[in-house]
């Protein structure tokens, strides 16, 4: 998660052909969207577009949510495509309303937290998926939603252990085990993984931190292939900020993405994370950027949208908002076949974006209380179309 700063080619032929098909792991088919179950991708039955998602009991017990039908999730499925949320566990239990508003409206899920590596491996050589299997896996199983591993190799987040005095291969040694075990202890439940997180500069060139100094500038190639060896059948994206409009971070983005393709290494997809703020002009070309990605024979995603402005609200900014919301979500549509638009966080009262931006906030497509935003509306009348 990061802040907003302020030509398309044929699609390559055979490109990525030895990979798993977009379709199978999404569950998707022609004339209609069917909901995979989230534990093994195969267990349980499938869900149809025109059927209601599963809800959890906390959820139940909430039947006034006064929201419009259908929901973003079955507008969404009815196009072929997934939208999904960041989940924020402790609220799952903590509100009825949060879970309800969850098992309706979203498909696909990505955790906030609890696959990082600060959480999984808080103590060194002592792997700990406890939260991520008994809180955030169970919640998506039980709404039928399809989850997104977030994330592999990142320089954030790290366990505080990392920064002792190690060697370049000790390092080198700990990240390829940290790949293999966390893709491998959730291997057939991950239909993609955000393997490389955020590994460019704001001028495209490649970042320097803890990965590209103890593994060597082509950690990124490495680190995919660790992540194919653990789970052949899993997507595997480059996820990165300040994507969205063609510039020297696009480009350079672009260029990797074809160099590893020509190299051979498993790449998938790239997520653009879609963090904006109504302060700045909306991203300039999006929709041709993402077409052009596509056109190499990859997915394209948008990952981690939402919206920020100063607070507090104003319409104004609620209406810029708006705007911008609409704007990145028609962009994505006219890719060609398009996978999945997913917002990070889809409550104010539990967004990452006030703890970390001082006066900002708001971000989200529900309000404090849990109430849809116009950004909400918006989105759905784009899918109704």
């Amino acid at each position: 998660m990061s802040p907003q700063a302020s030509g398309v080619e044929d699609r390559a032929p055979g490109a990525n052909a030895d990979l798993p098909s977009r379709r199978s792991a999404l569950g998707l088919f022609a004339g209609a969207a069917v909901a995979a179950p989230a534990t093994a991708l195969a267990a349980g039955p499938a869900l149809a577009s025109d059927r209601p998602p599963a809800m959890t009991p906390a959820a139940l017990a909430d039947a006034d949510l006064d929201l419009p039908s259908p929901s973003l999730r079955e507008l969404a499925e009815r196009r072929g495509l997934r939208i999904g949320t960041a989940i924020h566990d402790p609220a799952v239990f903590a509100s009825p309303r949060y879970a309800a508003i969850l098992a309706r409206e979203f498909s696909i899920v990505s955790p906030e937290n609890v696959m990082k590596w600060d959480t999984v491996e808080p103590e060194h050589g002592l792997a700990d998926f406890t939260a991520a299997e008994h809180i955030f896996l169970p919640t998506a199983a039980r709404n039928r939603q399809l989850v997104r591993g977030h994330n592999l190799v990142w320089h954030g987040q790290l366990p505080s252990w990392l920064s002792r005095t190690w060697t370049s291969a000790q390092l080198a040694s700990f990240v390829q085990a940290h790949v293999t075990d966390e893709v491998t202890a959730f291997r057939g439940r991950i239909f993609a993984w955000d393997v490389i997180n955020e590994p460019l500069n704001e001028d495209g060139t490649l970042a320097t931190n803890i990965w590209s100094t103890a593994v060597g500038p082509d950690y990124i190639a490495t680190a995919l292939q660790w992540a194919h060896a653990a789970d052949p059948h899993a997507r595997l994206y480059i996820n990165d900020f300040n994507l969205e409009a063609i510039g020297p971070k696009s480009d350079a983005m672009y260029a990797l993405v074809k160099g590893l393709q020509q190299r051979g290494i498993p790449i998938h997809g790239v997520g653009f994370q879609g963090h904006l703020d109504v302060r700045f002009p909306f991203p300039s070309g999006m929709a041709e950027n993402l077409q052009r990605f596509a056109a190499l024979g990859i997915d394209v995603a948008v990952t981690e949208a939402d919206v920020r402005m100063p607070l507090p609200v104003t319409p104004a900014q609620l209406a810029t908002q708006t705007s911008y919301y609409s704007q990145m979500l028609s962009a994505y549509l006219t890719v060609p076949d398009p996978v999945s638009f997913t917002v990070w966080g889809f409550a104010d009262a539990y967004s990452w974006v006030d703890g970390f931006f001082t006066g900002e906030g708001a971000a989200t497509l529900f309000d404090k209380n849990l109430h849809p935003k116009p950004a909400y509306f918006a989105l759905r009348d784009i899918l109704t179309a």
